[in-house]
């Protein structure tokens, strides 16, 4: 199992200094972060927060798991390594369309 756990459904207002502070209680913290979006620069609701040893993120998952933070109830497992290629669209590169007169210029 991976020391570092996703914290979904997280209340904006949430800091990481507040998450190290809170599972803290379960082991030593090694790291937090909470992603924010790109163009807004607003938090997007998750986080991930990295304990030092297996033990301490199975105690974190099975103590904070379902458990309320600033008053959402949050989801707490193991995080999930990002594939390769796989990500959030965005604007670069891809997408169908079009055809006509500029699909005949690539020839």
């Amino acid at each position: 199992m991976n020391t570092k756990l996703f914290i979904g459904n997280l209340a904006f207002s949430v800091s990481e200094a507040q998450l190290k502070e809170i599972f803290s209680q379960a082991g030593t913290v090694v790291s937090v972060a909470i992603p924010v979006d790109r163009q807004t620069g607003r938090k997007r609701g998750f986080a991930f927060v990295e304990m030092s040893s297996q033990e301490e993120a199975e105690a974190a998952i099975s103590q904070f798991n379902g458990q309320a933070i600033e008053g959402r109830q949050v989801a707490v497992n193991p995080s999930q390594p990002r594939e390769a290629g796989v990500g959030g669209g965005g604007r670069s590169g891809g997408g169908g369309g079009g055809g006509g007169k500029f699909r005949r210029d690539r020839y």
